[in-house]
């Protein structure tokens, strides 16, 4: 691995070696990691990252993504190693990935690094391990369950919960009622400072409101107002339009009839199944309209209206103005004098989420100083956020000191994939099939949608559906062959596939992007293609004569039943014309093909006996040369890149797989070294000897023929 140093006096000296194509950087030590952020990201070799699909710790990938959008980028693993760096005495403590963390590794120079310190010693004597000098990610794996069990946790919510005091508890679920809730670390539901003073701000604002109300001028009926009020609103409209009408009769009185309504239109009543809350019965007016006529309440009113007219009387004329049967126009206008007052206070009500709870829980709420003491709950609650982020950071703390390093190689550059150091996170395992082992699989989700963009890598990939557990679990994955050929594979042949935790999964191919494998195979590629052309030919041939011969069997097992022959047709007489044709076709053709050949034996033996050698090599090229230019050409341009941007990575380089990589990541079977091997088969087929005389003996004569067109026999 050859190493090119880059340096500037102000400036980290970085080191870069050469791998698939590309430079890629060396992170060796926690220098390295903390001068992330002055590598220019043009360098990088991955800008972002999935936090599905990949092998690596998916709690150390949930803490670096800050944002929570399932990706981690550049500027976030940049945050993570400078946090982590900044809380450790020696930063290659990053650089080394150990797997646990020394309480003494942890720097005391910080406000953060001495809560940190003193989270991690209440961690381990939680744990029963007072004396422990280390502590791992086992160790914080539990750190949630600490902090739920916790009165406060720092995060200034406050659940019902964690009040001791009823009635103050009943304030808290009475405050989430009107404002809502949010949850805090424990996953409780609770309320924050702003909540709380929101809820204290309308209950103030509604409670001002109703005590502008306190006067007889409001609540002329007391507590029977709001009702009174509910029951002259429900008839107020139509009460106005009865008296509209009845001054209308007055002002001319041929107005009253029509405006008493029509027998036309009880007429259109009339065929109609009429009740109380008929439509066309309650748009009638209240009662007949006559001028100078007062409303009638009980006797002669609208049947539609009559519950209403009797709430008006019983709830509104009644108690102010005694026992009536009748109202007139100018002491229905005193009575709506007497809701003006009332109807301007509504008017002016502010418009919150408490009233709900009524107006004498608000005001006992407000009284009592719950304001103050939920108040005083947040604010301790508030306090110890140092204490339990401390808590939260030592499991952030061990995860990175842990993982970064392999990250930032699997991230930065492709370290571990290049150098073969360890499996890359993006690998998932190894797929077993054709005698082959292929170790660049990832994992998919969607077969078609990875293919799409995959396809561009040049890479030949075979997509498997593993299963295991009886099929109820189910992965994809896209395994790349570098080595051997394709001659085998083929949608539905199975193999097995071997996890990175070692579990087995049945493997079936359900799609294959083809591209070529080696230069070997695309030598061969022509001859195989012709010779699978011509055993088809050859199978379709055989098949056809026997199917005619079956069915000449049939036929003539069928006939011989018959007693009496049927009288066959006379035989169509012999068209001259078109069997010349046809032989002149044939003839044509063989004296072609014939040509051809002897065109080709001719020019052959027209050359010197040096010179043949040359001659059929020039032939084999002819045939695979263009076939090998091409796979050569696209096995130059094998790149991971496509591979993994169709599984959400954002690959930054050419990240190219040439062919002796490529070679490394697919194992073919090899016998063991040193193993005893048996050449016998016992079932092995006949070797005729014929075809190695047949063969002599054609090239014997192919000799002769050459030496006696060359004039040797003439001389």
């Amino acid at each position: 691995m050859a190493l090119i140093r880059t340096s500037d006096s102000s400036k980290h000296e970085w080191r870069f070696f050469r791998a698939g194509g590309f430079d890629q950087v060396c992170m060796d030590s926690g220098a390295d990691l903390l001068a992330l952020a002055q590598l220019d990201q043009k360098l990088w070799v991955a800008l972002s990252c999935p936090t599905r699909g990949i092998e690596f710790d998916a709690r150390t990938l949930a803490l670096i993504d800050s944002d929570h959008d399932g990706h981690i980028r550049a500027t976030e693993i940049i945050a993570a190693v400078q946090w982590a760096g900044g809380l450790l005495k020696d930063a290659d403590l990053l650089a080394a990935g150990p797997q646990v963390l020394p309480l003494s590794a942890i720097s005391e120079e910080t406000e953060e690094g001495r809560n940190l310190l003193g989270a991690a010693h209440h961690i381990l004597q939680s744990l029963g391990k007072p004396d422990a000098e280390v502590i791992s990610a086992e160790d914080t794996a539990d750190t949630q369950k600490l902090i739920v069990g916790m009165r406060f946790n720092g995060d200034g919510i406050l659940p019902p919960q964690s009040v001791e005091d009823a009635e103050l508890k009943a304030v808290v679920e009475d405050i989430m009622a009107c404002c809502g809730a949010q949850p805090d670390r424990s996953g409780e539901q609770g309320i924050s400072a702003e909540i709380a003073q929101q809820f204290f701000a309308q209950a103030e604002a509604y409670a001002t409101w109703w005590q502008s109300a306190q006067g007889g001028e409001v609540w002329f009926l007391g507590e029977d107002t709001l009702a009174a009020a509910e029951a002259y609103r429900a008839v107020r409209a139509k009460v106005e339009d009865y008296f509209t009408r009845c001054r209308m009769a007055e002002y001319d009185p041929r107005a009253a009839a029509p405006l008493s309504r029509s027998v036309e239109d009880y007429q259109l009543l009339a065929g109609q199944e009429l009740g109380a809350a008929c439509a066309g019965v309650a748009a009638f007016p209240l009662a007949v309209v006559a001028a100078g006529k007062p409303l009638p309440l009980l006797e002669g009113i609208n049947p539609a209206w009559i519950a209403a007219m009797r709430a008006l009387r019983d709830k509104v004329v009644v108690p102010l103005l005694g026992e009536k049967d009748v109202l007139t126009a100018e002491e229905w206008s005193a009575l709506c004098a007497k809701f003006a007052a009332l109807e301007s206070w509504q008017a002016s009500k502010p418009t919150t989420t408490v009233e709900q709870l009524g107006a004498a829980r608000i005001r006992s709420i407000l009284d009592d100083g719950h304001k103050a003491a939920i108040a005083d709950l947040i604010a301790q609650d508030k306090a110890l956020e140092a204490e339990v982020n401390a808590i939260a950071s030592v499991d952030k703390l061990v995860h990175y000191c842990r993982d970064l390093h392999t990250l930032v190689n699997n991230f930065v550059s492709f370290r571990n994939f290049y150098t073969g150091a360890g499996k890359a996170v993006f690998q998932a395992g190894s797929l077993f099939l054709d005698g082959r082992s292929c170790d660049l699989c990832v994992r998919v989700d969607d077969v078609n949608k990875h293919a799409g963009l995959a396809n561009l890598s040049r890479v030949c990939l075979v997509y498997c559906e593993c299963t295991r557990s009886g099929g109820t679990e189910k992965i994809f994955v896209a395994a790349a062959f570098t080595a051997g050929d394709s001659d085998q594979l083929m949608v539905g042949r199975n193999g097995v596939f071997y996890d990175r935790k070692g579990q087995d999964w049945n493997a079936t191919i359900v799609r294959i992007l083809e591209h070529p494998i080696s230069i070997r195979q695309a030598f061969w590629a022509p001859y195989k293609r012709a010779g699978k052309m011509i055993g088809e030919q050859v199978q379709k041939l055989a098949a056809a004569k026997s199917s005619a011969a079956e069915e000449k069997i049939v036929k003539t097992t069928l006939e011989s039943g018959v007693k009496v022959d049927a009288p066959k047709p006379p035989a169509p007489p012999f068209d001259v014309a078109k069997f010349a044709g046809i032989f002149a076709a044939i003839g044509l053709a063989v004296g072609a093909l014939g040509t051809a050949i002897a065109s080709m034996l001719t020019g052959l033996m027209g050359l010197k006996w040096w010179q043949l050698p040359f001659a059929l090599v020039g032939l084999l090229l002819l045939v695979s040369g263009p076939a090998m230019l091409i796979a050569w050409f696209k096995l130059h341009q094998r790149n991971l890149g496509p591979i993994l941007d169709a599984n959400g990575w954002a690959v930054n380089a050419r990240a190219r797989i040439n062919i002796p990589f490529g070679t490394s990541l697919t194992g073919i079977a090899k016998l063991p070294e040193g193993a005893d091997r048996s050449l016998i088969d016992p079932y092995a087929e006949k070797k005729h000897v014929w075809p190695y005389y047949l063969g002599i003996a054609l090239v014997l004569v192919m000799i002769l023929w050459g030496l006696w067109m060359t004039g040797v026999f003439g001389k």
